[in-house]
């Protein structure tokens, strides 16, 4: 089911893809490396988003706009990432698995997916940088030694996911679902949002 080498390579597939063409990637055959899929898009889409942010000059009423499609991005891609552990929990519950007497794993397969995910970004720009023909002296040199360092910490993550995932499947490890709770973007448990809309009540 999980296969750390799987996910990396679908990552980056799909990163170049839809850096090329923003919706003509190959859609993953299968309901895992679907939802894979989708959760990586997430990640995408917010990182994306977060550059407008940063854009020299952007006005107020745009920052304001960007500022709410962040907070919805990343509400869906901690969501997603959610998804990925009921995902797993439920193919593996009809095995008994994981073993709830098995020492606890501090951080869950789809935490784990979610921090590929990110790193598979970081590496696709670090390399665009590292390639720029345009940059001041040193940046190449620069970016390379910071690309190394991300292929080195993914590389330490995925063998960890493969790690925690064999150990599940023998029964000397368990994971569980950990639930975000953002509460950024729920009326009922954001001040700066009831107390607002509270303002606005007419008496």
């Amino acid at each position: 089911m999980v296969s750390a080498a799987q996910i990396v390579e679908l990552h980056d597939r799909q990163t170049r893809a839809w850096h090329e063409t923003p919706d003509g990637a190959e859609v993953p055959q299968g309901a895992w490396l679907l939802a894979v899929d989708r959760q990586h898009r997430a990640n995408f889409d917010l990182w994306h988003v977060e550059d407008e942010a940063r854009t020299p000059g952007v006005t107020d009423a745009t920052l304001a706009d960007v500022k709410h499609r962040i907070d919805k991005t990343n509400q869906l891609r901690n969501d997603l990432a959610e998804q990925l552990d009921t995902f797993l929990l439920a193919w593996l519950e009809p095995q008994a698995l994981p073993d709830a007497t098995a020492p606890l794993n501090s951080e869950s397969p789809g935490l784990i997916i979610d921090r590929l995910s990110i790193l598979a970004l970081k590496i696709f720009h670090t390399r665009e940088e590292a390639d720029r023909t345009d940059a001041p002296d040193g940046h190449a040199e620069r970016n390379r030694d910071r690309l190394a360092i991300l292929e080195a910490q993914r590389a330490d993550l995925a063998g960890c996911l493969d790690v925690l995932w064999r150990e599940t499947l023998a029964g000397t490890r368990q994971f569980k679902l950990y639930r975000q709770m953002k509460m950024y973007n729920d009326p009922a448990l954001n001040p700066a949002i009831y107390r607002n809309l509270r303002g606005q009540t007419t008496p």
